[in-house]
């Protein structure tokens, strides 16, 4: 019996599935009913899918009723090392929009957006982040951070951005997709507030926030906070001896209290930061779990962005603040 060497791989390469979708396209093209002169959004509910849950979440608060929103990535996945799955073949292929994040986020999957741009709206919010506002590690000089939705204010571009998408796609719902972005604009306007003013509760020397990977950032910049972590932007890169030495010396030089652990991140390196720190006389606590590159669970507080973001800095206030 005939092999087929596609179905051989166990772990396809992003190349390998871009051939699947062109097959997969060209037999959709021809076995399914002619769309000429049709328009796509004749249908009252657009499918969309968005790669990480936050911008699921934007995604789903702005087009409410009018689209069916399917993350590809959920709670604990971690969108620097994500590859497409067969089942993401399927959502990608079926649906009428696909949002992601971009500035190398989902580095993996950059390849198959840019292969089908040309038959499908793909949208990257953070097109939406003027070039003056994000932020560059001196490690990746070429690369800007992605961890955007780390500072409200830029999520609320962002929120925009993504109800333009949807009023351009589909026109008819425009008045919906406005009163909707404004209302949840307004959210997050107030989470913006909430979080400067948790954050001021800590005295000035206290605010200093350290994990594992450099997700972090823009909330740093953001809120005052100064942040460190021995592992870059992106967790492809890893966190070498010198990387973790130098951020005990910042953890017992400034009485750090408290470190944080990822729900993405294994926790590894932040235990070698605490187990470094007791061996030079300084202890130190892991502080909690903090939400960097996915939400909680579905049906959760945390299952949300607005909740995420709370329970982060919950979390840091409660580990930092010496009261």
């Amino acid at each position: 019996m005939p092999t087929f060497p596609i179905l051989q791989y166990r772990k396809p390469t992003p190349s390998t599935w871009l051939a699947l979708l062109a097959i997969c396209s060209m037999i959709l093209a021809g076995c399914g009913p002619s769309t000429e002169g049709s328009n796509p959004v004749d249908r009252k509910v657009v499918t969309i899918v968005a790669t990480t849950g936050m911008i699921a979440d934007v995604v789903a608060n702005i087009g409410g009723d009018y689209v069916n929103v399917h993350p590809l990535m959920g709670p604990g996945v971690d969108p620097h090392l994500y590859k497409a799955t067969e089942s993401d073949v399927s959502k990608l292929l079926n649906a009428d929009m696909i949002i992601y994040n971009g500035l190398f986020l989902e580095s993996r999957m950059t390849e198959i957006f840019e292969q089908m741009s040309a038959r499908k709206a793909i949208v990257a919010v953070g097109e939406a982040i003027p070039q003056d506002r994000l932020l560059v590690s001196p490690r990746y000089p070429d690369q800007p951070d992605p961890h955007i939705w780390m500072d409200v204010k830029l999520w609320m571009q962002v929120a925009e951005k993504v109800r333009n998408e949807l009023q351009a796609f589909d026109p008819d719902h425009a008045d919906t997709y406005d009163i909707n972005a404004a209302a949840y604009i307004r959210t997050l306007q107030e989470l913006d507030s909430y979080v400067n003013k948790q954050i001021q509760t800590i005295p000035r020397e206290q605010r200093v926030l350290v994990t594992a990977h450099d997700a972090f950032a823009y909330f740093g910049k953001g809120y005052g906070v100064d942040v460190f972590a021995p592992q870059g932007i992106s967790t492809e890169s890893e966190a070498g001896v010198d990387d973790i030495r130098r951020t005990i010396d910042v953890v017992v030089e400034r009485n750090i209290p408290a470190i944080f652990v990822e729900s993405s991140v294994p926790p590894d390196i932040v235990e070698a930061i605490v187990e470094g720190a007791r061996a030079r006389g300084h202890d130190i606590e892991i502080g909690g779990q903090l939400f960097s590159d996915a939400m909680g669970e579905a049906g959760s507080p945390e299952g949300t962005y607005t909740g995420m973001i709370r329970h982060n800095v919950d979390t840091i206030v409660n580990a930092l603040r010496q009261d």
